[in-house]
């Protein structure tokens, strides 16, 4: 039997199966959209070397991305914040699609980077009026669920997405990689189209809400987890495959096994983030960064072999797999009654933090060495821990 539920704005009603397809379509459109933006980290090498460009400069392809998402993420939802989410959605994601065929077209690097523009806009508007709508699109009771299914599109950009990307790369070539998730994307749209109902702005988000935002104490705690265990993450992640290539000595079959396995334990990291961190806040964001600190910290001694590197990117992925819930369900707890304010603020201090992250990962790899950005991510990872054992009062407690 049909069972039917009424948006919150007064929508027409749906059903229960339409709203979780609607949930898995809102996956695979993120899942688009996260894959996009972390799929160079699979490709630096050869996008480097076509192009004449060190691995510090090809880093430009993660942080111009996460520089515009940020600044996308509250430009974007505040000039649209009386414009059907549906639309929205659905325009983001054709913004995406033309970048990924811009970048599979590229006949120069700059071309390259520009695409990568279109793509952080993408990621900054999507991620700040996608985030939020698991409660819009099935009924309250599986909101949770609902959120969670939405949020492993982040791990299955590293399960799938990555090692698949780095893959397609090697056999026949990075361009062929961005015109497939061109195709990706043109398919996620179409779904979009087929299953979303008409989601009108709940309440326009206005500049002074999210002006107040930042006020609270427990925004200011989430803001300054989210920074620093983001900043550990992208600084040694960004660059762990020219890692695996010059110090582990891993060939290419390899590394995409590695990545595939590391975003495996993302998944199971998601999951056991998102149950953990509703019940315990703290230790959940503090498992997961000290998890991120041992894994990048021994890298440098136990992956020259490996079996060491993989063990340690299992470590890795079961503790990121939980950054992304985690933090999205602090602003959340902080911002109860402004849902989509607290999307755009996780939004824009999570890619701001990303890009920063690889900008200052690369300036570590071009004057340093890939084993002192690893230890760079360890120290920063650490110091969340020792911030989540502080005596800061959880949000909604």
């Amino acid at each position: 039997m049909s069972i039917t539920v009424t948006t919150p704005t007064g929508a027409p009603p749906r059903t229960r199966l339409r709203g979780w397809w609607a949930v898995s379509s809102l996956t695979l459109a993120l899942f688009a959209v996260v894959t996009t933006e972390i799929l160079p980290i699979g490709l630096l090498t050869p996008i480097g070397a076509e192009f004449g460009v060190a691995d510090g400069t090809a880093g430009l392809m993660m942080t111009m991305p996460g520089l515009l998402a940020a600044v996308a993420a509250p430009t974007v939802t505040l000039a649209t914040a009386r414009v059907d989410r549906r639309l929205m959605l659905c325009a983001l994601v054709l913004l995406l699609a033309v970048a990924n065929f811009l970048s599979a077209a590229a006949t120069a690097y700059w071309l390259v980077l520009v695409a990568r523009v279109l793509v952080g806009i993408t990621i900054g508007g999507f991620w700040s009026i996608g985030a939020g709508l698991a409660g819009r699109l099935v009924r309250p009771a599986s909101a949770g669920r609902a959120t969670a299914v939405i949020f492993a599109a982040v791990p299955l950009g590293s399960v799938l997405g990555v090692p698949a990307g780095t893959l397609v790369g090697d056999l026949a070539g990075w361009r062929t990689v961005f015109a497939a998730m061109g195709l990706l994307s043109t398919g996620a749209l179409t779904l979009l189209l087929l299953t979303l109902p008409a989601l009108p702005p709940a309440e326009a988000t206005r500049p002074s809400v999210l002006r107040a935002l930042p006020r609270g104490t427990g925004t200011r705690y989430a803001l300054l987890m989210t920074f620093l265990v983001v900043l550990a993450h992208f600084a040694a992640y960004t660059y762990v495959t020219p890692f695996l290539r010059q110090v582990t000595r891993a060939d290419p079959g390899q590394i995409t096994g590695y990545l595939l396995i590391y975003g495996a334990a993302g998944v199971a990291g998601n999951f056991i983030g998102g149950a953990l961190v509703t019940r315990a806040p703290r230790l959940a964001f503090g498992a997961a960064a000290g998890t991120i600190a041992a894994a990048t910290a021994l890298l440098p001694v136990l992956g020259r072999t490996e079996a060491g590197a993989l063990a340690l990117l299992v470590v890795w992925g079961l503790g990121y797999g939980a950054v992304p819930v985690c933090s999205q369900t602090w602003f959340a707890r902080a911002a109860p009654r402004t849902p989509e304010a607290a999307s755009v603020l996780f939004t824009a201090s999570f890619q701001a933090t990303l890009a920063a992250g690889a900008l200052i990962g690369g300036t570590v790899v071009d004057h340093t060495s890939l084993r002192a950005v690893m230890w760079c991510g360890a120290v920063t990872a650490g110091l969340v821990v020792l911030v989540a054992g502080a005596e800061l009062r959880p949000p909604g407690r």
